[in-house]
């Protein structure tokens, strides 16, 4: 895993204006400049034990966090010096909720990183319904795939650890698949902005869900993803989350290899 120290500068502003950043991740094929933070970063939270972390960041600072509960958090962070802010959405995984029912929240994340080392932060969060989660993340260099990111990686059949469906991802990153119990069909891609880091973006759209998934149809869903080379076959998790006119939703999928 790769790491160049760079400073970016984005929507907001080192300790004023968190609110109304959202994230954009786009997919591609290229090397950008990557920032001190890109690649994959493993953890706990404090605040609730139990709780493991695998966190992605883009090279572009986006950042991704998947909770062992299946709960997403996304940012853009903004880097100045060896501090690390954010504005935080979180969600948790479609079908599922937080305890009072709510399944979006927004939030703040302030830390501090050593470069390749760890990250340690406060999340101040809190759900539509009003609940305070807070959280204390405790983050080091992750170890489940530290060989890059390639289209070759990800192409071929994979089989939904959760549904069932198949999806399937050509050589050029573009995404199909179709959940029967559901009806949702997708269409996306998957890429990479930089070979050197092991993340990849993630964009797809659902059409023809039923049922309580028909809340999906026609929403772009954005996110981060990896490669856990360490089990066999290996497994591509992302994490994705989009709004419609109902809500705000995440879904973390987990891909085994066939």
């Amino acid at each position: 895993m790769r790491i160049i120290l760079t400073t970016l500068v984005g929507c907001m502003s080192l300790g004023i204006g968190l609110s109304g950043c959202k994230n954009d991740n786009s997919t591609g094929t290229g090397t950008n400049t990557t920032s001190s933070l890109a690649g994959l970063w493993g953890g706990t939270d404090a605040d609730d034990s139990g709780i493991t972390l695998n966190v992605l960041i883009s090279s572009t600072n986006q950042m991704v966090v998947i909770r062992s509960d299946g709960v997403q958090f996304t940012s853009d962070l903004q880097l100045s010096g060896n501090a690390v802010v954010g504005a935080v959405d979180g969600y948790t995984n479609f079908g599922t909720s937080f305890s009072d029912g709510s399944g979006y929240g927004i939030g703040t994340l302030d830390g501090t990183f050593v470069e390749a080392a760890s990250i340690t932060a406060t999340v101040q969060f809190t759900t539509k319904s009003g609940t305070s989660l807070p959280g204390s993340w405790s983050l080091t260099p992750g170890s489940l795939s530290t060989s890059g990111s390639s289209l070759t990686a990800v192409t071929g059949n994979f089989t939904d650890k959760a549904t069932g469906a198949t999806v399937s991802i050509t050589s050029s990153g573009a995404m199909t698949s179709q959940d029967a119990s559901t009806g949702c069909v997708l269409n996306g891609t998957i890429g990479t902005d930089d070979t050197t880091i092991d993340v990849y973006q993630v964009s797809y759209t659902l059409e023809s869900c039923t049922a309580t998934a028909a809340v999906l149809n026609g929403i772009t869903f954005t996110g981060l993803g990896y490669v856990d080379s360490t089990t066999s076959p290996a497994v591509l998790t992302y994490a994705v989350s989009g709004s419609g006119t109902a809500g705000n939703y995440g879904i973390v999928s987990a891909l085994a290899g066939t």
